[in-house]
């Protein structure tokens, strides 16, 4: 396969998706023309501008960090049509319309580049209709490429080749999509709505149905269907809400009029009170109503049977929750057996997708594994359909499934096909084994794709019944492991040189034992490898990637030395906490932090004493003991006054202008800021320039064993330590009081805000000594360590720390 070596990318369309398309190339570093119409009045590129200005007010934000909208140029098909010649890949985004999308492609397509790849962003349209005019050359380098909305935090893209589609160019595409801009691709056939939006919608109409039945509440059905089942919080209506009900009728729409020989097709009529609801224009959440509406605080519900909204409220039963908490094959088995009708519905949502998955896998999927990983990716599932059937007990399930079809209890009377109950599914207990995933089209289970950027991913995606799958917990040579920290090292040839150290605590916060095992795992590297990588397999959830570096120290591991000693007795537990950082600081290996979801508080500060940090981009960095009442006291403040010092002695900054280089850090831990992205986290200095930022977490380990063995190969020594670090000292101090008691005395910061602030304040400055004068890391340790048990001591701190422990939320005292 030849490298794509992708330059720059025109998307053609400044809509929704074809914006947000262009953000997130941006965010990988991916110049991007954005095309539209030409503007009637005003600069020809006004409507690509309007859209670009909108992408800096959306939320979820569609950028890193706001300023990089500047990168995208706009452009129009008027004056700049020529420069698509620039491009290596064209992706088309405009409306769903194949009248609207063959009116541009015949603008468009004598300005594509000889080998520039040319796909097209549609949810639904056929893919070979929409290359019918195209001549041979250009067929050949047409596909469809699905993106999910939100584009920059949707895990999922879908690729879509003709039958004249050259293999090379979907090779080529896939890599760029996995490795570039940090997606899970999923290859589908040309059938309407591809694999996601065709079971994921159908699994939609499937609850409808089913809810209607059994006449429950669309609260109700939210409760059941939501994180109980391992599905995304915003379940079934709130989802449809938040995406929209138009959207969503226009996808129903796309199945009605294209599937009208599917057995199923009847269950594709779009249901009354959807239709209803948007007739009258309440389309969710962008028109303040839809199957739900805020009325002031309050969350209403639609009640189908009058029209009308009232109270929320609607729950799951206590005996039906309880089920749902039993071992799958016991879950499906007490859900059938039940007669109340929340059980029968749960049973029925879920045969009726089973039944469905087994009939259409051969039309809509090369195997069941692009089925499961589509549906966890696109719709936020912790496990596929194919492997809740699986870990279920494949032939039982089946067998339910082919008596309730039989019984006229599903939603069409079509059979199960053969391979269900005989053959190799049959003897494996499912569609997942050791050999890879079952497709009925080639009678075979068939292997992963070797393409080679999936040697980067350590850990792939696991698909439950996938024998012979990584395990991150177990994989590799094990060095040492107890209840805190795992230490190990990946030991295929060539990849055996790097200690490996993941956390085992709850969302990995630190606590003795972890900064013990750290510290061990340290040593062991300086004995004869080449560094340490800090990593969590929490970054890998079943279902959509993502997880915590760490949630920060851990306060309920040090609540029992507060109960003994008071705010004193904490005391060596902080010291502690600092001497693990210095000795990751200074240790003679790189250790290198791979980062991803969270890193607070200690989490924030065991990254800023790492050697090199590799960061997913989806990672949010901050020091936010402000929430709890305290300071941050692993020394992320010293390094705050370390890099504000370094900062200012670049340029020869007289010590009294200090405050310049000390401003953001101040801001960053007084206000408890955490960054939107790894983009952001540099932006706030939380990451180096020379820092390395990933796209797809499933590199994240790879390119942090790589960075660890790069430094050790170019001769690696720790940072001299730092003697005569010059500080702000009382006059800067006092500035920042200043500014501090016009907050508070104009009510924006309570009394004890102030006193937090104020205590920051004083640490990254080097606390009340002249300013320029200069004190080691030891002092400005002493200041944060200070500082923490002083206001541990207080009463608003003690309120502040029980109340997020009992609620999880920060109280405002």
């Amino acid at each position: 396969m030849s490298n794509l070596n992708i330059r720059k990318v025109a998307v053609l369309g400044a809509g929704v998706m074809g914006a947000q398309i262009a953000a997130h190339l941006i965010n990988a570093r991916v110049p991007v023309l954005l095309f539209d119409l030409p503007a009637k009045e005003g600069p020809k590129n006004g409507i690509a501008l309007k859209a670009i200005e909108n992408l800096k007010k959306l939320s979820p934000a569609p950028f890193g960090v706001k300023d990089d909208a500047q990168y995208l140029t706009p452009a129009n098909y008027e004056d700049d049509i020529a420069k698509l010649a620039e491009c290596d890949v064209v992706i088309e985004a405009i409306a769903e319309r194949m009248d609207w999308k063959h009116d541009l492609y015949k603008k468009v397509a004598p300005h594509i580049g000889p080998n520039a790849i040319f796909a097209t962003n549609t949810s639904g349209l056929s893919i070979t209709e929409l290359s019918h005019g195209f001549d041979a050359e250009l067929k050949a380098r047409f596909c469809g490429v699905h993106f999910f909305n939100p584009p920059r935090y949707m895990h999922l893209v879908e690729l879509i080749p003709t039958a004249q589609t050259k293999p090379e160019i979907l090779d080529q595409l896939e890599s760029f999509l996995t490795s570039v801009v940090g997606k899970g691709v999923v290859r589908a056939k040309d059938t309407p709505n591809f694999i996601a939006n065709r079971v994921g919608v159908f699994s939609i109409l499937a609850v409808v149905a089913e809810a209607k039945k059994f006449g429950l509440r669309f609260d109700e059905v939210d409760d059941l269907t939501g994180s109980r089942l391992g599905r995304a919080k915003s379940a079934t209506f709130r989802t449809a809400d938040v995406v929209g009900l138009d959207t969503l009728a226009h996808v129903i729409k796309t199945m009605q009029d294209n599937l009208k020989d599917d057995p199923f097709h009847p269950v594709y009529e779009t249901p009354a009170v959807l239709a209803g609801l948007v007739a009258k224009g309440a389309l969710g959440q962008k028109t303040g109503g839809g199957f739900y509406r805020k009325e002031g605080k309050a969350i209403k519900v639609l009640d189908p049977n009058t029209g009308e909204y009232v109270d929320g409220g609607g729950k799951a039963d206590e005996l039906v929750g309880r089920i749902l908490k039993r071992p799958p094959a016991e879950r499906l088995k007490l859900l059938r057996e039940s007669e109340h009708p929340q059980a029968q519905f749960l049973w029925s949502i879920f045969r009726d997708v089973f039944h469905y998955i087994g009939v259409h896998l051969q039309s809509i999927a090369e195997n069941a594994r692009d089925v499961d990983l589509a549906i966890r990716w696109g719709f936020g599932w912790n496990e596929g359909p194919f492997e809740g059937w699986q870990a279920a007990g494949w032939t039982q399930v089946a067998q339910w499934v082919k008596e309730d079809i039989e019984a006229g209890k599903a939603l069409s009377n079509v059979p199960l096909p053969a391979w269900v109950f005989e053959g190799p599914v049959a003897t494996n207990g499912g569609v997942h084994g050791a050999e890879g995933s079952w497709s009925p089209a080639e009678a075979r289970f068939v292997p992963r794709s070797n393409l080679p950027v999936y040697e980067r991913q350590v850990f792939r995606a696991a698909l439950l019944g996938e024998t012979g799958a990584r395990d991150p917990k177990t994989f590799g040579k094990t060095l040492f492991e107890n209840e805190h920290v795992r230490a190990w090292t990946d030991d295929r040839a060539g990849e055996d040189d790097v200690v490996i150290v993941s956390f085992k605590s709850k969302m990995n916060t630190i606590g003795p034992g972890v900064l013990d095992g750290l510290t061990k795992a340290i040593e062991i590297a300086e004995g004869g490898y080449k560094g340490v990588v800090v990593w969590q397999p929490t970054s890998l959830k079943l279902g959509t990637p993502g997880g915590p570096f760490s949630a920060g120290a851990n306060l309920e591991e040090a609540m029992p030395a507060f109960m003994m000693g008071g705010a004193k007795g904490i005391e060596p537990f902080v010291k502690k906490f600092q001497d693990s950082m210095m000795r990751v600081k200074y240790a003679n290996v790189p250790v290198v932090a791979a980062v991803s979801g969270i890193a607070l508080g200690g989490g924030c500060e065991l990254m800023l004493h790492s050697a090199k940090r590799v960061a997913h981009v989806e990672t949010y960095v901050g020091l936010v003991e402000v929430g709890v009442g305290l300071v941050p006291s692993g020394g992320g403040l010293k390094e705050a006054a370390l890099r504000a010092a370094d900062a200012a002695q670049a340029i020869g900054a007289a010590p009294s202008d200090m405050l310049r280089f000390l401003q953001k850090s101040f801001e960053n831990a007084a206000m408890a800021k955490v960054s939107g992205s790894a983009i952001e986290a540099r932006a706030m200095g939380y990451l180096k320039p020379s820092d390395t930022i990933v796209f797809n977490v499933f590199e994240l380990l790879d390119a942090a064993k790589k960075e660890a063995r790069a430094m050790s190969q170019a001769g690696y020594r720790p940072p001299l330590r730092a003697t005569q670090i010059p500080v702000g000292g009382r006059s800067v101090i006092a500035t920042i009081k200043a500014s501090l008691v016009g907050m508070r005395d104009g009510r924006f910061i309570s009394d004890h805000d102030f006193l937090i602030a104020s205590r920051i304040a004083e640490a990254v400055c080097g606390g009340d000594v002249e300013a320029g004068s200069t004190v080691d890391e030891e002092w400005l340790l002493m200041l944060e360590r200070r500082a923490f048990v002083e206001l541990l001591g207080t009463q608003k701190t003690q309120e502040r720390i029980m109340g997020m422990l009992q609620t999880g939320k920060p109280v405002r005292n």
